[in-house]
This record gives C-alpha cells, sequence and structure tokens, in this order.
C-alpha cells in the first residue's frame, strides 16, 4: 500500500470565509480560532470570517489566520483516523505542517507567524521589491537569466519552484521588470508580476530572516514526529534545531515545492492530502505528477465526504 502526504498551503490560498463552516459546527475547531484569537489580543477569526479583504490581505494578518485555518480543518478531519507518513508546507504552510508534527505548538506558531509576516513586511521599503510568476520556462535558463540581471545591479531570484512550467521570482523592482521584459530569454512563454507586497524568498529579505532568528531563538522547538519536507532543501526533517535553521534559512531561500513533491513521490507517496483554504496545491501537485491521488480539504463537506472516497481507493 502506498504512502500518504498532508500538504498545507501558504500565502496566496486565503479567502475571506475560510475556515468558518468547521468552526460553526466542530468544537475542536472552534477551540483552535478561539485559542488564536486569546493569543493574539484580537479577534483574527472575525478578519478570517468577515474580511474585509483588503485587511486579511495585509501579510501580519493573513500568515496567522491560514495558519489558523489549517490546523482548524486538520483538528476536524483528525477524528477520521487517517495518519500521513511524511507533512510538508508550501512557505508559510510549513508551519501548519510543523504543529501537525508537533514541533510547534499552536500557540507559539501563531506568535511566530504573525511577527514573520510583520518582519517580512518591513524588510524592504514599499515599492522597491516585486514579484513575478513566470510560465513555461526551462528552470535553468530562467536561473541564469535571473544572474546575469543580477550581475548588473539589480538583484532577482528564483523564489518558488512550483511545478513544471511555474516558477516565481522575486527580487528588486528593477530586476524583476528586466525579467518581465527578457522572459522569452529562458523559454518563458509569460511573465506575470505578482500584487505582493514585498520580494518574499530573496535575499533582500536578510533583514527579516534576523529578526526571525533572533524570535525562534526563544520559541520551544520539539523533534518532528512525523518527518517534515523542508522548503529549503526538499528533504525530510526532524531534528528540532535543524528545523529552527532551515525556518530562517526559508525566508530568503526558494521554495523547492516541485523537488519536494517529487521526492515523496519517489518514497513511495501516492496519496497527498491538502489541508487548508483553496486548492493551490492541489493542482499544483497533478502538475507534477497526474498518477497520483489528491484530495483537497478545505471546507466541511470535503472533510465529510473524504471517508468514502480515501476508502474506496484505497
Amino acid at each position: 500500500m502506498g504512502k500518504i502526504a498532508f500538504v498545507f498551503p501558504g500565502q496566496g490560498a486565503q479567502a475571506v470565509g475560510m475556515g468558518m463552516d468547521v468552526y460553526e459546527k466542530y468544537p475542536e475547531a472552534k477551540a483552535v480560532f478561539d485559542r488564536v484569537d486569546e493569543v493574539l489580543g484580537f479577534s483574527l477569526s472575525t478578519i478570517a470570517f468577515q474580511g474585509p479583504d483588503s485587511e486579511l490581505k495585509k501579510t501580519a494578518n493573513t500568515q496567522p489566520a491560514l495558519l489558523t485555518a489549517s490546523v482548524a480543518l486538520y483538528e476536524t478531519f483528525r477524528s477520521q483516523g487517517v495518519k500521513p507518513d511524511y507533512v510538508a508546507g508550501h512557505s508559510l504552510g510549513e508551519y501548519s505542517a510543523l504543529v501537525v508534527a508537533g514541533v510547534l505548538s499552536l500557540e507559539d506558531a501563531v506568535r511566530t507567524v504573525r511577527a514573520r509576516g510583520e518582519f517580512m513586511e518591513q524588510a524592504v521599503p514599499g515599492g522597491t521589491g516585486a514579484m513575478a510568476a513566470v510560465l513555461g520556462a526551462e528552470r535553468e535558463q530562467l536561473d541564469k537569466l535571473c544572474r546575469d540581471i543580477s550581475a548588473a545591479g539589480t538583484p532577482v531570484e528564483m523564489a518558488n519552484v512550483n511545478c513544471p512550467g511555474q516558477i516565481v521570482v522575486s527580487g528588486s523592482a528593477a530586476g524583476v521588470q528586466a525579467v518581465v521584459e527578457r522572459g522569452k530569454e529562458s523559454g518563458a512563454k509569460r511573465v506575470i508580476p505578482l500584487e505582493v507586497s514585498g520580494p518574499f524568498h530573496s535575499s533582500l529579505m536578510k533583514p527579516a530572516a534576523d529578526r526571525l532568528a533572533g524570535m525562534l531563538a526563544g520559541i520551544e522547538l520539539r523533534d518532528a514526529g512525523i518527518p517534515v519536507v523542508a522548503n529549503v532543501t526538499a528533504q525530510p526533517v526532524q531534528a528540532a534545531d535543524d528545523i529552527r535553521r532551515l525556518l530562517v534559512e526559508q525566508v530568503c531561500a526558494p521554495v523547492l515545492w516541485e523537488d519536494s513533491v517529487a521526492w515523496l513521490i519517489s518514497q513511495g507517496v501516492d496519496t497527498f492530502v491538502e489541508i487548508g483554504s483553496g486548492s493551490v496545491l492541489s493542482g499544483l501537485i497533478k502538475k507534477i505528477d497526474k498518477s497520483v491521488r489528491v484530495f483537497t480539504l478545505n471546507n466541511e463537506e470535503a472533510i465529510v465526504k473524504f471517508a468514502a472516497d480515501y476508502s474506496a481507493t484505497v
């Protein structure tokens, strides 16, 4: 029998109303949102459930809200007794994976990602950084193009290697603009500028990484009970000290999502369960390998349906 991985989405997957149906129906989900509101000292649940969208989109709100929705959906689903062989998350989603793997308490995770969001927003003056999605490029050629543009004094780097033909670049506004203009040199069909508040997963985030390192030094991390496939290395990690170091590196390093999924499949994972808002990762996983089974648990209906669907395919 194949192995199973739980995966958790990152920034960009948020939507007003996420987690509300399980909050209203399941005490374990309500308990997650209520604990988070208490820890943060304001009603994050109100922003998650009612918006406005402009408030939810602020990085310092988005990050804890997505984590809370993922953990609430996981707690609702947990009673079905399905246990993962591995967990992974995309960027911010790695923190949801770490809560599920027993590395971080919910309270510490929420405090950390709230601060991480603030550090990332403050790392680079508004308008000086940017990100863009590059579609159809060859990975090696895009990497070379980024190096050439960076050498000219306008830094830009690969930030998210999501799936074949979809890579996000990040860096200075001028560097990203150069990729928009010269993308065809890497075989790109389209380059789409993204609406983001900063150049995430680039070396320009070093100030945020340094501040996060200071914060994580004071937070208890335990060894993972389930192997966590890290964004930075696309390899499993379980030792608390290694996880702490990789979380700091993750702020500036590219998210190797395609590599992480490929590694999981190489270990015999044939079932992926995405837990959280939206279905971004489910779409990426299918583009990486059409043969694996992918379940998307983003609301109560999907969780209830999972039990029947999963048992039918085992």
